[in-house]
């Protein structure tokens, strides 16, 4: 019997296909896929960072819709929601936590894949746009982290985002303007909450999308980055993957792999380890004294104890703003190598640069540290 029907099942399969494929050209595609082929080397394991982010933003996105629900902003309604949805939404505290959780692995995830990108010197010609987009997604991912912390509205969160918008008020000329646009008003109050939710939730997220769909049709045309060492090397000495099906299952075992990962710490850690955690604790009040230790998130630790070391003047210039202007620096460093670094060429590679990129990441990671150690 079986037999009898696998030419009827055949058909039918052939026929939908040909249905979808007269109006959406899918066959073009898996074509054209069927063709990519992704280099095999030592560092092809940092490869799937970018996948990892990938997948941790759709998880963002999914349970981000999911709070949105329930969520309220304001002053007399944001602290009380997420108190709702934690103790009262069957699973609420459950989808809380997997956002929370899965906001950090993407932070992480993304500083990964940019080091490691930089490292690599991936970024050189012709993928100049494609490191531009990826550190414009990078910034994004920061204000996506910066927007979330004060929606709880929390005792924290308020005295935290009051420390960081006050940062944006010591920028030369614009700096106070800035300050009242960010916090709607002078001081942070229901209408920051306001503020900051529109930023979360359709402001960042739109810009995002629309440089992740650039960022992904610039790596499907011009395909994973060789590495330098192969200029000269002949082609039976590179080895290659085809990007389809091989590269895409295993990338999406690494996903399996980082789901599975993620539910390990939302049941064992549902609010937080360490020094990632978000418990709700007490409601924000503007007049209550500020807390004895006020801690940004850890991704934001390294750039605010530097601050805090930093001399009130240093020379003539405010140790704020001295502080904030080598960060401007060193972020347009950063996102303009690909213009700067012009002898990353089998021949002669660019040291400094690569220094450069050590200097960062050691800075980043002792900085860290000592915000840590050192209340």
């Amino acid at each position: 019997m079986a037999e009898e029907r696998s030419p009827v099942t055949a058909g039918s399969g052939q026929k939908l296909f040909q249905w979808i494929d007269d109006r959406f050209k899918i066959g073009a595609l898996i074509e054209y896929m069927s063709g990519k082929v992704v280099p095999v080397h030592g560092h092809s394991f940092f490869y799937y960072f970018g996948g990892i982010s990938l997948f941790l933003f759709i998880v963002q996105v999914v349970t981000g819709i999911l709070l949105l629900m329930y969520y309220r902003p304001g002053a007399d309604s944001a602290y009380e929601s997420v108190r709702f949805i934690i103790s009262n939404v069957s699973f609420g505290w459950l989808i809380r936590s997997i956002h929370s959780w899965s906001a950090n692995l993407m932070v992480l995830a993304v500083f990964i894949h940019m080091f490691s990108v930089f490292f690599t010197q991936a970024y050189r010609k012709p993928r100049e746009l494609t490191w531009l987009s990826g550190m414009g997604m990078m910034g994004l991912v920061m204000a996506f982290g910066f927007s979330g912390y004060l929606l709880p509205w929390n005792e924290l969160a308020y005295f935290a985002t009051r420390v960081g918008t006050g940062m944006a008020g010591a920028l030369p000329v614009i700096g106070e303007q800035l300050m009242v646009v960010m916090r709607g008003g002078e001081e942070v109050t229901g209408a920051t909450i306001g503020r900051f939710f529109g930023l979360h939730v359709a402001i960042l997220p739109g810009v995002f999308t629309v440089l992740l769909s650039a960022h992904l049709i610039f790596i499907q045309r011009q395909g994973m980055s060789e590495p330098i060492g192969w200029k000269d090397k002949p082609d039976s000495e590179k080895k290659y993957q085809m990007f389809f099906p091989n590269f895409l299952a295993k990338d999406l075992l690494v996903w399996l792999i980082v789901l599975n990962v993620l539910a390990i710490l939302v049941v064992l850690f549902p609010d937080g380890v360490g020094v990632i955690h978000w418990p709700l604790g007490t409601k924000a009040d503007p007049f209550a004294p500020p807390p004895p230790v006020i801690r940004p998130e850890w991704y934001f630790m390294f750039a605010f104890q530097a601050l805090k070391m930093l001399p009130a003047h240093i020379l003539f210039i405010e140790g704020e703003l001295f502080g904030i202007a080598i960060f401007t620096i060193g972020g347009l460093i950063l996102a303009l190598v690909p213009f700067l670094d012009r002898k990353s060429t089998r021949e002669q590679k660019s040291q400094v640069f690569k220094y450069f990129g050590y200097l960062v990441l050691l800075f980043i990671i002792v900085m860290t540290v000592i915000g840590y150690i050192v209340e």
